[in-house]
């Protein structure tokens, strides 16, 4: 069994994650910036008996991060696995979001990333054994208003990931990236409900989108299955899809040119709604009501 750093554990694919490693009878270190949002987690391993150490971990910060970690070594002797999950989202126009929006996501999603991978490697290195999973999303092969600042950092995300396993396959340390679609998660809802005051339409649209794909409900359990799997397996493989939309959305996206693909995002809302009820069955026309 491992011993498994899990970042962004309160709530959504952390959370289970944990659960589902340490049903498993992995022993789990599971992270959050808040301890305090960590009840739901804390009452459901507690009431399961499961070896989860819930650790106060801010990704956003060197001195965090080195604390904890060194923190978990202390008590653990070294981390087996190390899952990338912590993440924000913003959603918005690249006009009228502030600059906050891009650097706030840029640094958890993937600097956050970035500083737990290079406080775990030089041990894994050492004992050329370890596996670090890196929790993406389909948006890190879709670029797509209005969720320019998540998509870029999952992007980024990607690429280092790339590179981080060339850098690792002849140190016996495994990469894999898993990335989800539309998951019934707090980010998710959230972006379901948002619909502020904008000169363009995207926001309102993929609102409508996320709050018609989740009426079909995606749990955050099938992505940590996959995380799981991925643990469990051996694999070397390095990209993962999870959840019954990611393979059709990349499979969508990689069916058109980059010319197509601008042309969809262009659309005027009639066609564009039009356009996904007919390619993913999801109607995210506005209700009668709304039409005013």
């Amino acid at each position: 069994m491992a011993c498994v750093l899990v970042t962004g554990c309160s709530s959504g694919i952390g959370l289970e994650t944990a659960l589902v490693l340490a049903r498993a009878g992995h022993t789990v270190y599971a992270t959050l910036r808040n301890p305090d949002r960590g009840n739901s987690l804390r009452q459901r391993a507690g009431k399961e008996k499961l070896p989860v150490s819930i650790v106060q971990l801010d990704v956003d910060s060197d001195e965090s991060v080195a604390g904890a970690i060194a923190a978990i070594r202390s008590e653990a002797g070294f981390i087996d696995v190390l899952v990338n999950n912590a993440g924000i989202e913003r959603t918005g126009s690249i006009e009228e979001l502030p600059w906050e929006a891009f650097r706030a996501t840029m640094e958890t999603n993937y600097f956050g990333a970035l500083r737990c991978i290079r406080a775990c490697v030089p041990e894994m290195r050492k004992r050329r054994s370890g596996c670090i999973i890196n929790v993406s999303s389909v948006s890190g092969r879709i670029a797509c208003s209005p969720m320019s600042p998540y998509t870029a950092s999952k992007f980024a995300l990607e690429a280092v990931s790339e590179a981080l396993a060339q850098e690792l396959k002849p140190l016996n340390i495994r990469v894999a990236i898993v990335e989800p679609g539309i998951i019934t998660t707090p980010m998710a809802e959230r972006i379901a409900e948002s619909e502020n005051e904008s000169a363009y339409p995207h926001v309102r649209r993929f609102s409508r989108m996320f709050d018609a794909a989740l009426a079909q409900p995606r749990p955050p359990s099938v992505v940590a299955e996959i995380i799981r799997n991925i643990v469990e397996s051996g694999t070397w493989q390095l990209r993962h899809t999870a959840g019954p939309d990611a393979e059709p959305f990349l499979a969508w996206r990689k069916s058109m040119t980059d010319e197509q693909w601008v042309e969809w995002g262009a659309l005027d809302d009639d066609a564009w709604h039009e356009r996904v009820l007919a390619d993913f069955g999801l109607d995210t026309r506005p209700k009668a009501e709304e039409k005013v």
